[in-house]
């Protein structure tokens, strides 16, 4: 019989329909799209894409040469702009803003790899660091208030044709609803009971074992309970921390190591699936009184992936119910008999 099921942090219900189950042999990935040209992602390139705003270089090499171990360029498409003013506004019962913002591109490796998942773990690493670095820069800039880091892995994830590794930053004016909806349900579980709901989930999946997929160096991996999605992962650090940006270097590893294995896994187990994987940190944050003033207690990062083996069709974009057909206890087991080098 098919259950809904809530998520304990925003209050969405999901059907799972275990009458629609696939066996697990029966999750394919969706269509690879056309094959790519010359890639500008490669070392030798660089005068292809738009000046790089930062990298992590091999020294000595100059600035939009080769030499470099990750670069970050602006969008040549980018959804919002960085010039300009925000002007505020309204007509009657409307509010609207310039599309203010920033849009940067992370070319993850020089090498000509497609998933992340083949990169060392010092090399994501590397990539973590510059999220990091790019999200304080950005957080300078008052008029944005969220930097949204994201990847698009494979054609049905929106990836485009060009297979080389890289992720996105966006820069925003305002606070992502989804982003907002996680920060309303968290600091209403933390008024009630006086403590965080990521953490009392984490000890709570620790405790069960059920939809746990690897549990190491401080971080976990767990098919969330209400799952939008089939394998539908979140990594989470067991460690409190409202966030990503404070992360060490040694807990920067830590999360390149899982982060590696849980890809790894997905890419092993389903065949190289077409995927997205977005951080959820907190938002910028200025003084302000009042302002924010229990969200290093009530809320807590996490990275959500979702690998893209169904479409969302009419009810969902009607009822905002996800349906997914295959319960996460049966995912996380599949994910933790899956065998990896770097498991």
């Amino acid at each position: 019989m098919p259950e809904l099921r809530k998520d304990p942090i925003i209050g969405r219900w999901v059907i799972i329909a275990t009458g629609r189950a696939k066996r697990l042999d029966q999750f394919s990935p969706m269509p690879v799209g056309p094959a790519q040209g010359e890639c500008p992602f490669c070392p030798g390139n660089e005068e292809r894409t738009p000046p790089e705003i930062f990298s992590i270089r091999h020294s000595p090499s100059s600035q939009n040469s080769e030499g470099w171990q990750v670069r970050v360029i602006p969008s040549i498409k980018p959804m919002l702009r960085i010039e300009g003013n925000l002007d505020r506004r309204g007509q009657g019962i409307y509010d609207l803003m310039n599309g203010i913002g920033a849009h940067e591109i992370v070319i993850e490796t020089p090498e000509h790899i497609n998933n992340i998942a083949d990169l060392s773990v010092e090399q994501i690493d590397n990539v973590l660091n510059v999220y990091i670095h790019r999200i304080i820069d950005l957080g300078k800039d008052t008029r944005f208030k969220y930097v949204l880091v994201f990847k698009n892995h494979g054609w049905a994830a929106g990836g485009g044709r060009i297979k080389h590794s890289r992720s996105q930053l966006i820069a925003t004016p305002a606070t992502p609803k989804r982003v907002k909806e996680e920060l309303v349900g968290g600091k209403r579980y933390f008024d009630y009971h006086e403590r965080c709901v990521f953490c009392d989930l984490i000890r709570q999946e620790l405790q069960s074992q059920k939809r746990l997929i690897i549990d190491i160096d401080g971080f976990i991996a767990i098919a969330p309970f209400a799952s939008r999605f089939p394998f539908e992962v979140w990594i989470m650090p067991k460690q409190h921390s409202c966030d990503f940006v404070t992360l060490g270097d040694a807990q920067r590893i830590d999360l390149a190591k899982i982060l590696k294995v849980v890809l790894l896994k997905l890419k092993i187990g389903l065949n190289d699936p077409s995927f997205n994987y977005i951080i959820h940190t907190a938002p910028l944050r200025r003084p302000k009184v009042g302002y924010w003033n229990t969200i290093e207690e009530d809320y807590h990062w996490h990275i959500e992936i979702m690998p893209r083996l169904t479409r969302v069709a009419g009810f969902e974009w009607g009822t905002g119910f996800y349906i997914c057909p295959l319960p996460p206890e049966n995912a996380a087991k599949f994910l933790r008999e899956v065998k990896v080098e770097d498991g």
